[in-house]
C-alpha cells in the first residue's frame, strides 16, 4: 500500500515532458495504470501530472535523426570543452521550437559564442556606467514579461531571440546602460 502522505505531497506531478517516439508506453505507463490505481482509491487525484508535453527531434547535419544507431550525435562534452556550457545551453534554446522538429547546426553553436562573446565585451564596456536610461530601464522590463511568459510558454527559442534584441539594443546606447 502507498504511503498516503507522500502521494498527497508529491503528487500530481507538475510537469511530464517526453519525446513524441515514445509517447505510448510512457502514456500506458504514467497515465493508464494511475488511472487505475485512481479508480481503486489508492491516490488522490485523477491524473497523474497537470501537464504533459513532448520534446521534438533534433536532426543531424546529415538530415536524418540524430541518432546513436545512425552514428551522427553529437557529443555535448566536446561541445563544452571547445564552447563553454553555456554556448550549448543557450544554442539548445534557441535552436528552434520546443516540440518541433529541429536541426543541428555546427554554425549556430559558433553563432551563439560569438553572441556570448558579444554580451561579455558589452558588459565589461558597461560596468562602470552609474545608472541606465528609462528607455533601457523599460527594454529591461518588457524583456522580462517576454522571458516568464516564454518560460512558462516553453517558447525558449524566442526568449532568447528577445535577449538578443535587448544586446543589440544596448549595444547601441552603451554609455546610456548601467
Amino acid at each position: 500500500i502507498a504511503a498516503q502522505d507522500k502521494i498527497k505531497y508529491w503528487m500530481p506531478v507538475d510537469w511530464y515532458n517526453g519525446g513524441f517516439e515514445h509517447t505510448t508506453l510512457h502514456l500506458l505507463y504514467s497515465r493508464f495504470i494511475y488511472k487505475f490505481l485512481y479508480d481503486i482509491k489508492v491516490v488522490p487525484q485523477p491524473e497523474p501530472y497537470q501537464k504533459r508535453t513532448s520534446h521534438g527531434v533534433v536532426l543531424a547535419e546529415d538530415g536524418r535523426k540524430m541518432s546513436k544507431s545512425f552514428g551522427n550525435v553529437i557529443n555535448p562534452d566536446e561541445i563544452v570543452n571547445k564552447y563553454g556550457a553555456d554556448t550549448l545551453r543557450v544554442y539548445e534554446m534557441f535552436m528552434g521550437p520546443f516540440g518541433e522538429t529541429i536541426a543541428w547546426s555546427t554554425q549556430g553553436v559558433k553563432g551563439v559564442y560569438r553572441f556570448l562573446e558579444k554580451v561579455w565585451r558589452l558588459f565589461s564596456q558597461c560596468i562602470e556606467n552609474k545608472e541606465s536610461s528609462p528607455q533601457i530601464l523599460r527594454a529591461v522590463h518588457k524583456l522580462n514579461k517576454k522571458i516568464d511568459e516564454d518560460l512558462e510558454a516553453t517558447k525558449f527559442n524566442t526568449a532568447v531571440a528577445a535577449f538578443m534584441e535587448f544586446v543589440n539594443l544596448c549595444q547601441e546606447r552603451k554609455e546610456k546602460v548601467g
